[in-house]
């Protein structure tokens, strides 16, 4: 890549991390909230829907704000959002003024994917975007690593909300350093809403959108359970489970790395070289969820759930790029927005379910569940493969312009 490539790629991964260890402070405090306030399995998945909801309500108007307003704006303003949301987390004194503030949490990363994913494909050269887009992904990992680590460790030396109280405050001086720093808003692109029906009319994106309701379900209910599992399950401390946490963080984001760089590397027409390396990914995932259900050594456990991180929370940045070979560059705030929405979705239902399934059968079964929704998302993904775009952006997915 070329200096200001890598300029536009250290600033939005470094916005991404920052905005992710805000958002991701709800899924590594799961014990923490069942031991303040008194919650079933069920309950903490209730927070984490809470969460999710409030993403998906407003994903779609963020990613029309994007487009619009450009988004040095929009994400300097979430980012500021999501420290103000981590603070109300902190201070919230009852389990209905928890879900409340969760709820204002999940709303402002909405900024996030949209914002992000049109940085991107607004700045870098079209032979180097898929690569961009898995290392820009890597600030999602990084940060939901970082914050087990954060949160779970400040909880042993301090008290529990120790953790969302720092990174209110590194969110709060990364948004002024990003909206200082960083220069491109896509000038020149005459701004505009985008067509969402246009977009359904394309039915290769439809198809992905409906893959990504049980990739969604499957990503976001691992991330909010695997603390939990390791502590009630496996048998070891909370502090424990936040270091697996991050082991699945960092295996995905090596993932992410990974199949970006394969993804312009391999031959092939774009559309299928990367739904196939999707595809894969889904499979993987389906193939782990089974072997993390048997698992009941601390060593195992850990084991398990890095490579199983490396498959469900790898697959976001060829997910993006999988989109960017079926629609036009400048609609990518409003697809994306719309692919999120879809992965948000799927988490409205799934981390309820599989409580509850964790709290009648029994945790194995829960994770069953989780297989079989990612081998639903492969079949859907094997259409995505198959159907001819009604628009396609070779451009946008790394062929030479």
């Amino acid at each position: 890549m070329e200096r200001s490539d890598w300029r536009t790629v250290l600033l939005v991964t470094t916005w991404q991390i920052s905005a992710s260890i805000c958002y991701y402070t709800i899924f590594a405090a799961t014990p923490f909230f069942r031991t303040a306030f008194g919650l079933s399995r069920f309950s903490v998945g209730v927070v984490v829907t809470a969460l999710t909801l409030g993403y998906a309500v407003f994903l779609l108007p963020l990613g029309a704000l994007t487009d619009r307003f450009g988004e040095r704006t929009t994400l300097t303003l979430g980012l500021l959002g999501l420290a103000t949301g981590t603070l109300l987390v902190a201070g919230a004194p009852t389990y209905a003024l928890l879900l409340a503030a969760v709820f204002v949490l999940g709303s402002l990363y909405g900024t996030a994917i949209p914002g992000t994913n049109k940085a991107v494909f607004d700045n870098i050269d079209s032979g180097r975007r898929n690569l961009a887009m898995g290392i820009k992904q890597v600030g999602v990992t990084s940060g939901s690593g970082i914050s087990a680590l954060l949160v779970t460790g400040l909880a042993g030396a301090l008290f529990w909300q120790a953790g969302f109280l720092v990174a209110a405050a590194v969110g709060l001086l990364v948004a002024v350093a990003f909206y200082r720093l960083y220069a491109s808003d896509g000038e020149g692109d005459e701004p505009g809403y985008p067509d969402f029906r246009k977009l359904l009319s394309n039915r290769a994106y439809r198809s992905l959108i409906v893959a990504g309701l049980f990739l969604g379900a499957a990503l976001f209910t691992t991330t909010g359970y695997t603390v939990l599992y390791v502590e009630e399950s496996v048998g070891a401390s909370v502090a424990f489970g936040g270091i697996v946490l991050a082991l699945v963080q960092l295996f995905g984001s090596v993932g992410r790395v990974l199949t970006g760089w394969l993804s312009d590397a391999l031959p092939g027409e774009p559309r299928v070289r990367i739904g196939s390396l999707l595809i894969a990914q889904s499979i993987g995932s389906a193939v782990m969820f089974v072997v993390v259900a048997s698992t009941t050594s601390e060593r195992g456990a850990a084991v398990a759930f890095s490579v199983l991180g490396f498959f469900v929370l790898g697959y976001t940045g060829v997910y993006y790029s999988v989109m960017a070979t079926l629609v036009r560059a400048d609609e990518m705030g409003g697809a994306t927005a719309g692919g999120q929405l879809a992965l948000t979705s799927g988490a409205l239902v799934a981390p309820p379910a599989f409580g509850y399934l964790a709290d009648t059968v029994g945790y194995r079964t829960s994770w069953l569940f989780l297989a079989a929704v990612v081998t639903i998302a492969a079949g859907f993904l094997v259409q995505v493969v198959r159907t001819e775009p009604t628009v396609t952006n070779p451009a946008a997915a790394g062929e030479s312009d």
